[in-house]
């Protein structure tokens, strides 16, 4: 990472246990807070080019969820609202005051969750966003197999345990060859640990009829700045969820990212750091 950006550790209490949590942080002025998706993910993976770029004008902060990363893995239910209570505890622990929220994917939903349940937050920034909708079209088999142990364990057996495999499931999150050092970032950052996580929290959320977690009728409560960021060809979140959001959100700003697939902070960093600096 950038000279500047360190590494800092904080010991949370998480739904009644301790939890050791990683984090990257940096820079001077008002807080932002960057949450990363679930499973090929952590700070150093959606958030390399973000923190260096946005830390002159904030003091950023990235950290890895349990499960991630260089945070503790334990073997417990990992579920969208045991995240939530990690954001919380974060924010809390670090004297972090009225934060801007940054998130992908399912860090988005966290981002959302969080300001929902009445968090002080100054403003939201979600891209590719999960809890923004009820269902996708995958979901169905993803289901089926995740409620099957035998398919799941066949599935996600070689997730991680390569960079070749790492490589195969990064294309099939958007246009295009991944770059080696997403491919390196993420094996440093992916266990048979965090493949558990993965696993674990999918269970929680892909249920036969749905999405467990979908704040899409809750968005008119939503009270701060929001800017949703969504790539045009992103294959596992449909852009008309941030489309929708953006109409309903009182104060909001939408931006497609042309021939980009799921994670714009990586896909296209130049573009994605100059219209979060622009937004906050």
């Amino acid at each position: 990472m950038t000279t500047g950006i360190t590494s800092e550790r904080v010991e949370l209490s998480v739904d009644g246990e301790d939890v050791d949590i990683h984090y990257r942080t940096g820079g001077e002025g008002p807080p932002l807070v960057f949450l990363h998706g679930i499973g090929l993910d952590a700070a150093t993976v959606s958030w390399r080019h973000a923190l260096p770029a946005l830390a002159p004008e904030r003091t950023v902060y990235a950290l890895d969820l349990p499960g991630h990363g260089d945070s503790d893995k334990p073997d417990r239910a990992y579920t969208t609202d045991y995240y939530l209570e990690t954001l919380a505890e974060f924010i809390d622990a670090l004297g972090i005051e009225e934060p801007a929220l940054a998130g992908l994917s399912m860090g988005g939903a966290i981002a959302l969750g969080h300001t929902l349940d009445g968090g002080p937050v100054e403003r939201l920034v979600l891209v590719d966003s999960y809890g923004l909708g009820a269902d996708a079209y995958w979901r169905t088999a993803a289901s089926s197999v995740l409620q099957t142990p035998i398919l799941g364990n066949m599935l996600w057996q070689g997730v991680g345990s390569s960079q070749p495999a790492i490589r195969n499931s990064l294309r099939s999150m958007g246009p295009g060859e991944p770059p080696q050092q997403l491919v390196e970032d993420v094996d440093s950052a992916v266990d048979r640990q965090t493949v558990r996580a993965m696993r674990r929290w999918q269970r929680s959320e892909f249920q036969w009829c749905g999405f467990r977690t979908d704040y899409s009728d809750r968005l008119e409560e939503i009270d701060v700045p929001t800017m949703l960021i969504h790539g045009d060809v992103d294959p596992l979140l449909p852009r008309r969820w941030s489309e929708q959001a953006a109409g309903t959100v009182t104060d909001s700003t939408l931006k497609i990212f042309d021939g980009c697939g799921h994670c714009p902070p990586r896909e296209h960093p130049d573009r994605f750091n100059r219209a979060v600096r622009a937004f906050c």
